[in-house]
């Protein structure tokens, strides 16, 4: 009977992922502004805005197997209405905070109180009939490029127009639209509650046990961290290929939302590719059509061929996600499906937090050119991984559940 019912949670959670995704990338733009101008922060301004920014993922990477236990227990919908209520209640004490140290632990909160999006893809994942799974999946691979893409945008508007603490205003508001959406227009009536909880140690041991999911889990975080790791690098490179400084701050935008743009538009083509030919081919074809993308950028030397490069590597990467995504829910049991994407959250919000770091100090001491290289040469190797230990892996995945994926393809 909840079948009847998948498509309008796939609609309505993908409004909500989209709202949450938005209302985060709101501050980027103006976050060491506000900090400067709103809290008087004037010494090691860049430290404050690094703390402000990566405490946020660095939370929420270390909370978010526990929450997902939590799902596992009560469901996932429950999840949904804690976390978006308590982000808009968050981001509305973000409004009136004036003492950056106050600032960084409402930051801290925003993190451990976050889940929102696992939750939402592991409703959806769930819910979905199984042969829809990577379709619906690739549609909410969507909603987080499409708000990560759009944010930065209307949150550089709001805080220009109408002042930078309206612009959290702005996003409590869409965190609460997403907490009603999740409240009235959702069904779960498929779960099945667990006696108990789990603890978190003895859930990161079973992922681990599960050799398709650990498999899965790694290459979750290597290729968020081959997005991220260029966040810090991708002005500086515009700028060496001849860009006007002034112009630097939009080609750089530009050309790091070429990725998400080309993920919009592919990811729910991918999805439903991944339904027919099987997701362990899609994610192969992904891995290696990122890699060599990301390699052909070391010979561009002009700003459009390398905007035309990051787009085309952008259509690759699209089909990363929704396939990872997909396998999880074919390779761990139902009732565990809320950890594993809390899991998955983790790995990609280390990653996030970590990759700009690494990118920074790898920018420092050598040419960015030769990153690209580094940095395809890691997703071709893990595409080898796949190729080579493919069957092996996801064979093993039969003793916790039977799945129709081709994943002999890979191997």
């Amino acid at each position: 009977m909840y079948h009847l019912y998948w498509k309008r949670n796939l609609v309505n959670l993908w409004i909500g992922v989209l709202f949450c995704s938005m209302a985060y990338s709101v501050s980027i733009p103006f976050l060491p502004i506000f900090l400067n101008t709103e809290m008087s922060v004037n010494d090691h301004l860049e430290l404050w805005s690094g703390i402000a920014f990566g405490i946020t993922f660095l939370a929420s990477a270390l909370i978010a197997p526990f929450w997902g236990s939590l799902a596992d227990k009560y469901g996932r919908k429950p999840m949904l209405i804690r976390s978006g209520f308590s982000l808009a209640v968050l981001y509305l004490i973000c409004a009136f905070v004036t003492d950056p140290y106050v600032f960084v632990g409402v930051r801290l909160f925003q993190g451990l109180l976050s889940g929102f999006i696992p939750a939402a893809i592991a409703l959806v994942g769930t819910g979905s009939p199984e042969d829809k799974t990577g379709y619906a999946l690739g549609i909410m691979a969507t909603a987080g490029a499409t708000g990560s893409i759009i944010g930065p945008l209307i949150g550089g508007v709001v805080s220009h127009y109408y002042g930078n603490r309206n612009a959290f205003l702005f996003s409590a508001a869409l965190v609460l639209v997403s907490a009603l959406i999740a409240t009235f227009g959702t069904r779960e009536d498929n779960f099945k509650k667990t006696v108990t909880r789990s603890h978190v140690r003895d859930d990161i041991k079973e992922a681990m046990a599960n050799r398709p999911l650990y498999f899965l889990l790694i290459l979750a975080g290597l290729s968020t961290f081959s997005v991220m790791i260029l966040e810090p690098l991708i002005t500086v490179y515009v700028l060496e290929m001849g860009v006007v400084r002034s112009q630097a701050s939009l080609s750089s935008g530009i050309v790091f939302s070429a990725v998400g743009i080309a993920a919009v538009l592919m990811a729910p083509r991918w999805g439903r590719i991944g339904g027919r030919i099987g997701f362990a081919q899609v994610l192969l074809i992904g891995l290696i059509g990122s890699g060599i993308g990301n390699i052909f950028q070391f010979f561009v030397t002009n700003f459009f061929g390398f905007g035309a490069l990051r787009f085309g590597y952008g259509l690759f990467y699209a089909s990363v996600i929704p396939a990872i995504n997909a396998m999880t829910v074919e390779v761990t049991k139902p009732e565990f499906r809320g950890r594993a994407f809390s899991l998955n959250q983790s790995a990609t919000q280390l990653a996030t937090m970590a990759a700009p770091l690494i990118g920074g100090l790898l920018g420092s001491w050598m040419p960015i050119r030769w990153i690209f290289v580094l940095n395809g040469g890691m997703l071709l190797v893990a595409a080898l991984l796949l190729w080579t230990k493919g069957k092996e892996v996801f064979t093993a995945s039969a003793s916790h559940k039977s799945t129709h994926t081709d994943v002999h393809s890979a191997g």
